[in-house]
C-alpha cells in the first residue's frame, strides 16, 4: 500500500510541471501574438505616414508646375509688350516735328504763283510728311480720327466750345491738334474744338422814342 501512495504522489509530482509548462507556453504565444498586432499596427501608422507625405509632396510639384506655368505666361506677356511699347516714348517725341511741317504746309497760300524752285521744296516737304505718316503707321502709330465724330474723353481733349445749330451737341467740330493711337494705347489725346447749342438770345425792351416823351416836349415848347 505504501509503494501504491508513492507511485501515485510521482504522478502527480510529474503532471504538475506539464501544467505549468502549458500555462507558459499559452502566456508566450499570448505575447507573440500582442507583439505581431503592434508591428502591424507601427507598419500601418508608417504606412499612412508615408501615404500622406507622398500625396504632400505630389500637391506641392503641382502647385510648383502652375506656379512656373504662370510665370512663363507672364514673361511672355512683357516681353511682347516691350516689343510693342518698347519705343513709345520716342514715338511720342517725333510728333511734334510731324506737327509743325503740317502746320507749316498748311499756311502756305495755295492760290499764289509760287517760283519752280518754291513750289518744288513744297512738293518735297509734302513727300516727308507723307513718308513721315506712313513710317509712323508702320509701328502702329495711327492718328485718331476727330473731325464729326462723338467726343470721347479717352482720346480727345476738349479745349473749347464751339456753338454750333447743325450738328449734335457734344459733337467734334474743330482740331486744333492730333492725337495718336501706338496699338490701340493712347500716346497723344487730340486737342478739340466741342460743340454746342447756341444759347437764346432775350429781347431787350424797346426804349421810348425821344419824341414822345413828354419831358423832351417841354424842352422844345421851352
Amino acid at each position: 500500500m505504501v509503494e501504491k501512495k508513492e507511485e501515485d504522489n510521482q504522478q502527480e509530482e510529474i503532471k504538475e510541471p506539464d501544467s505549468e509548462n502549458i500555462e507558459n507556453e499559452d502566456n508566450n504565444d499570448s505575447q507573440e501574438n500582442t507583439d505581431t498586432e503592434e508591428t502591424s499596427e507601427d507598419e500601418n501608422t508608417e504606412e499612412d505616414s508615408l501615404e500622406k507625405e507622398i500625396e504632400t509632396l505630389k500637391e506641392e510639384k503641382i502647385r510648383l508646375l502652375a506656379e512656373m506655368e504662370n510665370l512663363r505666361k507672364r514673361f511672355e506677356r512683357e516681353k511682347i509688350e516691350t516689343i510693342k511699347f518698347g519705343s513709345i516714348n520716342l514715338a511720342r517725341d517725333i510728333l511734334s516735328p510731324g506737327d509743325n511741317l503740317e502746320r507749316a504746309l498748311d499756311a502756305l497760300p495755295e492760290d499764289e504763283n509760287h517760283s519752280e524752285s518754291i513750289k518744288n521744296l513744297i512738293d518735297g516737304l509734302k513727300m516727308v510728311l507723307k513718308e513721315y505718316k506712313s513710317t509712323l503707321e508702320k509701328h502702329g502709330v495711327k492718328k485718331i480720327e476727330t473731325l464729326n465724330q462723338k467726343f470721347d474723353h479717352n482720346f480727345h481733349q476738349a479745349m473749347m466750345e464751339v456753338e454750333n445749330n447743325e450738328v449734335e451737341e457734344g459733337t467734334v467740330v474743330q482740331e486744333v491738334q492730333s492725337g495718336y493711337t501706338m496699338h490701340d494705347r493712347l500716346l497723344r489725346a487730340a486737342m478739340v474744338g466741342v460743340s454746342k447749342k447756341p444759347v437764346a438770345k432775350t429781347e431787350e425792351p424797346t426804349e421810348e422814342k425821344e419824341e414822345d416823351n413828354p419831358k423832351n416836349e417841354s424842352k422844345e415848347k421851352s
